[in-house]
């Protein structure tokens, strides 16, 4: 009997997970399947749509064994640290096999990419990239899609921590970044968009995941930021707040009423729109740098 490990946020719940679910059974059909599932909080820098006790009560009627959380302080990280942690549970609990979805479905690929980026220096590399621009330079690689980019960041860990998980992958039908399509199984960014347009999901999710969702209320979050940026005197203490972007912040913040507008405010060549996010994530959460925080 195989231990089958998934990794996943389920932001919300979808077709897509559901058939990551049963192919998992499909391939493995004597085995146990854990789940290590984000929470509230997610790699992102979102908040969930969905709460995780309902997250993982839908795991669990789809067919997934086991749900274990993973900690926020590594679920609203980048993505290397969200996997070394991700993969450090599961190798914990005894797991054989990693089944992720990927654009490339070229496990070989995306151990070659990893073996490569052994060798090479980031830190060499033009400093006004951000880190998925420079891998992509630094390998003279056409671009990553974002599945791929988490794949790596699994197989290294996977091998960083010396485990013994197999990393296998299955085909995604569809981008993570597609916002247009209408198949029955599109991505979870796609759905929060059609969710805000006010467009019937029905298609795309299980019956029991609309009940599920819940409004996140924009304008009290971007207060409460607010109130934050413009009282606390030590932002540059809370993670990813580097390289004076509290200043940054605090004069960027009283021009703007809403997240998304600040964020772009801020974004630049080399911090990206999602590495902020995590940044007001950071701040908002009260989680600073160099906690001694360890799964060990």
């Amino acid at each position: 009997m195989k231990t089958i490990g998934i990794i996943c946020e389920y932001n919300p719940f979808h077709n897509g997970h559901l058939y990551h679910i049963n192919k998992v059974k499909e391939m493995y059909a004597d085995s146990i399947i854990i789940l290590c599932l984000n929470g509230y909080f997610l790699e992102r820098g979102d908040i969930s749509i969905i709460s995780k006790e309902n997250k993982a009560k839908i795991a669990l009627d789809y067919g997934v064994d086991i749900v274990v959380e993973l900690p926020l302080y590594y679920g609203v990280q980048s993505s290397d640290y969200f996997a070394e942690a991700a993969i450090t549970i599961l190798d914990a609990m005894g797991t054989d096999v990693l089944i992720f979805g990927s654009e490339s479905n070229d496990i070989k690929y995306l151990e070659s990419i990893v073996d490569k980026q052994n060798d090479i220096q980031l830190d060499s590399i033009n400093n006004n990239l951000n880190y998925p621009a420079k891998l992509q330079q630094a390998l003279k690689e056409d671009k990553i899609s974002s599945n791929d980019l988490l794949g790596i960041s699994y197989i290294k860990s996977i091998k960083k921590i010396n485990s013994d998980i197999e990393p296998i992958t299955i085909k995604r039908t569809n981008d993570f970044l597609d916002t247009e399509s209408n198949n029955s199984i599109i991505s979870a960014q796609n759905i929060r968009g059609k969710i805000k347009e006010g467009i019937n999901i029905d298609k795309y999710v299980p019956k029991e995941i609309p009940s599920m969702i819940v409004n996140i209320n924009e304008d009290i979050l971007y207060k409460m930021l607010t109130c934050k940026v413009l009282t606390d005197c030590h932002l540059d203490e809370y993670l990813d707040v580097v390289e004076g972007l509290e200043n940054k912040l605090r004069k960027e913040i009283i021009k703007y009423n809403n997240l998304n507008d600040l964020v772009l405010a801020i974004k630049s060549k080399r911090y990206t729109y999602t590495k902020i996010k995590r940044m007001i994530m950071h701040i908002l959460l009260g989680i600073r740098k160099n906690e001694d925080i360890s799964l060990s």
